[in-house]
C-alpha cells in the first residue's frame, strides 16, 4: 500500500514537465494573441456579443489546456503529447472561427 502511495505522490518527471511546458507555450501564445486582438478591437466599440466572443476567446485556450492536461495526466508521455496537440488543434479551429466572424460580420463590431 505504501509503495502505491509513494508512486502516486511522485512528481511529473522531467519528460512530462518538458512536454507540458512546451505545449503550454503554444497555449500561452493563443491567449496572448486573443488578448492582443481584444485590445485592438475594443477601442473601436463592440457590442455585448462581441465582448462575449472576444473574452471567451481569451479564456478558451486556458480551459482546453486544463482539460487536456487532466485527460492526459495519467497516460504515457506520447499520449499526453497527443492530447495536448489535439487540444491545441481545437484552439486553432476556434480562433479561426473568431477571426472569420470578425472579418465577415460587421454586426459583431458595432456598438
Amino acid at each position: 500500500m505504501s509503495e502505491n502511495t509513494a508512486a502516486a505522490s511522485a512528481g511529473l518527471g522531467l519528460g512530462r514537465s518538458i512536454i507540458i511546458g512546451f505545449a503550454g507555450l503554444f497555449y500561452a501564445y493563443a491567449v496572448w494573441n486573443a488578448v492582443a486582438y481584444l485590445l485592438t478591437v475594443a477601442p473601436a466599440g463592440i457590442n455585448a456579443y462581441g465582448w462575449f466572443v472576444l473574452i471567451f476567446s481569451v479564456l478558451f485556450p486556458v480551459l482546453v489546456f486544463v482539460i487536456a492536461l487532466a485527460l492526459g495526466r495519467r497516460r504515457s508521455k506520447a499520449e499526453l503529447a497527443i492530447t495536448l496537440v489535439a487540444g491545441l488543434g481545437l484552439v486553432a479551429v476556434f480562433w479561426m472561427n473568431v477571426a472569420a466572424l470578425s472579418m465577415l460580420t460587421t454586426s459583431f463590431l458595432s456598438a
